[in-house]
């Protein structure tokens, strides 16, 4: 079986970062053949270039290249792929209409997000109803991002995020850490995200500025670049600045994820809906708790005193109240840090999520036929599913 996966960029990214994953599952399936195509020259994830795959960079001059299309047109006829597996809205646009023309089955990705009004956002409204037709599945990262998103009964699956817990071992060690960013307090909290209007960094540090008028012990770490970097460094007062730190943009994240007490991932949901956030995910596989916006795809991720607390948006006071909980009560936070970890472990696996995607690749070359436990609703949605999983309004009742 060839696939021949399309993506923007391979920049840093939440979408970026499981695409590599997949394709480090997918390495030890000989059975499969994989290629990339990239839209850009940016690759990020040092990972890819260890895989042993063949790499296209196809750079754009322009967002609507024109020239794209015949680069991946001679691509497509050279590599004869069985399916082309799209990644993100404007790789679906360029791949679609090629895979058709060819008849090459075609896997549209471009789901990754559960944002509640998708007509909010004009273009990728547009590309879903150019590109849904064109495709033979079409494939979230959330069960949310289904229903968000409304995509078409009949090709809709959802597959969570999976994780490569390897990535989680022989970190550098909390001290030399500490030592690297000066961080002095015995408690570290943390958010990474991008700084974008997508995230919430401005609840984020308002809580942040309540908890350090009241305490001393505790150090605020926010992770990431972006457009909004600055304005979010500006809203820090000056007697807070020492205690809430901006590290910028981390390659070797985890070790300094691995040094926080808290994780935090804030949403902003009058412009972004979460698919299944990477971020959080790191945190579970690190034994963390987490303290996330409720909404989106995050409660099939997040489930409240388990492995973490779900907040209200822009909600700074109960932000804090969570926030101080945790920092007060240890043995709590520990349990949910664990609880977390287990979770991960049994249910965001690296395994799982390449088992389920090759099962989607036989299903949509009719080499497999969906298994009755497809048609079940698992739950309360909190738990991976197969890729055959109906569109949540098809469930038998």
């Amino acid at each position: 079986m060839k696939i021949l996966y399309v993506i923007g960029t391979l920049g840093l990214g939440g979408a970026e970062r499981r695409l590599v994953e997949l394709l480090k599952g997918l390495r030890a399936r000989r059975s499969l053949v994989c290629e990339l195509v990239v839209l850009s020259d940016t690759v990020f994830y040092d990972d890819v270039n260890r895989l042993g795959i063949a790499v296209h960079k196809v750079v754009r001059k322009t967002n609507k290249d024109p020239r794209v299309f015949r680069e991946l047109y001679r691509i497509c006829r050279r590599f004869q792929p069985d399916i082309v597996h799209a990644w993100e809205s404007m790789p679906a646009l360029y791949a679609a209409p090629i895979a058709r023309l060819l008849g090459i089955k075609f896997i549209n990705g471009m789901i990754m997000d559960a944002t509640a009004n998708p007509r909010a956002h004009p273009k990728l409204w547009l590309r879903e109803k150019l590109t849904f037709p064109l495709s033979d599945m079409i494939v979230a990262n959330s069960r949310a991002g289904l229903m968000a998103h409304r995509a078409p009964r009949s090709k809709a699956c959802w597959i969570h995020n999976g994780i490569d817990l390897a990535r989680f071992e022989n970190l550098e060690g909390e001290t030399s850490v500490r030592k690297r960013f000066d961080i002095q307090t015995p408690r570290i909290v943390g958010m990474v995200a991008r700084f974008s209007p997508l995230k919430d960094y401005g609840t984020y540090l308002h809580a942040a500025v309540r908890i350090l008028r009241q305490r001393s012990d505790v150090t605020f770490l926010a992770v990431g670049d972006g457009p909004t970097l600055e304005a979010c460094r500006k809203m820090v007062p000056p007697e807070c600045r020492g205690a809430i730190r901006f590290p910028g943009r981390r390659k070797q994240i985890e070790s300094l994820v691995n040094t926080f007490d808290i994780g935090v991932l804030l949403t902003n949901p009058d412009r972004h809906g979460e698919g299944i956030s990477n971020a959080i995910l790191e945190y579970m596989a690190l034994g963390k708790p987490v303290i996330a916006t409720d909404g989106g795809g995050t409660p099939e991720l997040v489930v409240p005193g388990e492995t973490g607390f779900l907040v209200p948006p822009h909600d700074a006071g109960r932000l804090a109240e969570k926030i101080t909980y945790l920092l007060d009560h240890e043995d709590a936070a520990q349990t949910l840090g664990r609880g977390g970890r287990t979770r991960a472990e049994r249910e965001f696996t690296l395994e799982k999520m390449t088992d389920q995607t090759v099962a989607l690749y036989q299903r949509c070359l009719g080499l497999a036929h969906e298994p009755p436990s497809a048609r079940r609703e698992g739950g309360s949605g909190n738990t991976a599913t197969d890729p055959n999983h109906r569109h949540p309004s098809q469930q038998e009742s």
